[in-house]
């Protein structure tokens, strides 16, 4: 078992040592996969999008960028001498526990297990999965965990042909950006938001916890600049949960599900996922006003 309460214990104040050219090779020869290396954050992630999907909300058929796609992550602790894993697994109802039975067979653990939407077809659940060891320890975890499922690079399909449109074809990118105040990524049909917590220090495992190993906010649109849906997650503390549920409710916007991703998170983030439908500039104002009631003082965190 990880020991979570220790690895606190062994945080130095420092910068996260980077990730070698050599740890990096090692990581993508054993997932079989080519990743993204963050060199600000030292991260690396690598994509794992459920491309054999057909993905419905509403009866209406959406893209697997949209929200659909998982991501293993990795990066050294802080005083450098091990690394911690993290991912966001896809599933259907039926993956759900022969992932947990390869986890625990491979070393690693299991954080939390949840939806993220609500009107989909097929059901669809998230696992958070995590680890502590070297680099290439840690990927060659995972890919075994992962061997005999659809999430393995090796089982996927491809991704197929390009889209018609690309999202910043569909979307009008320089108002959206303006309104949420950051630069749209654009992934096939959809377009994405990702903002970090540059305001908290959050620790685990021994690690700093930054937005490419999954400590985030981001907001997903698929659809059109007057028929768009609007999905994504907020990461919070404990005391800004209810002002973040309260703005999107008085936005129209539906709040999907109220959980943790990681275990012994210092200090303890709690995330929000959301779902709406509307005008794309609607749904961005609704996202940026959520985002605005982060970092405020704690007023009234809890009642008694």
């Amino acid at each position: 078992m990880i020991d979570i309460k220790n690895a606190k214990a062994i945080i130095p104040a420092a910068k996260t040592p980077a990730l070698t050219p050599a740890e990096i090779s090692a990581i993508e020869a054993a997932i079989g996969k080519k990743g993204a290396y963050k060199d600000a954050e030292a991260v690396h992630t690598t994509p794992m999008p459920r491309n054999d999907l057909k993905v419905t909300i509403k009866g209406e058929a959406v893209p697997i960028p949209f929200g659909f796609g998982g991501w293993v992550s990795v990066k050294k602790t802080l005083n450098g001498r091990s690394a911690i894993l993290m991912s966001d697994c896809v599933l259907l109802q039926e993956e759900v526990n022969p992932l947990i039975s390869a986890a625990h067979a491979n070393g690693l653990e299991v954080s939390a297990i949840h939806n993220h939407f609500f009107y989909e077809e097929p059901r669809i659940f998230y696992m958070h999965v995590h680890g502590m060891g070297s680099p290439e320890e840690l990927a060659k975890k995972y890919a075994n965990t992962i061997a005999q499922t659809k999430i393995s690079p090796k089982n996927q399909p491809p991704a197929g042909p390009p889209p018609a449109k690309m999202g910043n074809d569909i979307f009008n990118t320089v108002a959206l950006n303006e309104i949420i105040k950051s630069e749209a990524v654009v992934n096939g049909p959809t377009i994405k938001y990702t903002l970090g917590r540059s305001d908290l220090t959050i620790t685990a495992m021994g690690a700093e916890l930054t937005a490419s190993i999954g400590l985030n906010s981001w907001a997903s649109f698929t659809g059109s600049m007057d028929k768009a849906y609007i999905a994504g997650d907020i990461a919070m503390q404990e005391h800004e949960v209810n002002a973040v549920v309260k703005s999107f409710r008085s936005n129209n916007i539906e709040v999907v599900a109220i959980h943790n991703h990681m275990l012994g998170d210092s200090p303890r983030m709690i995330f929000l996922h959301y779902l709406g439908n509307g005008p794309a500039l609607t749904l961005a104002n609704g996202f940026r006003t959520a985002l605005d009631q982060l970092g405020k003082g704690k007023g009234m965190s809890m009642m008694h």
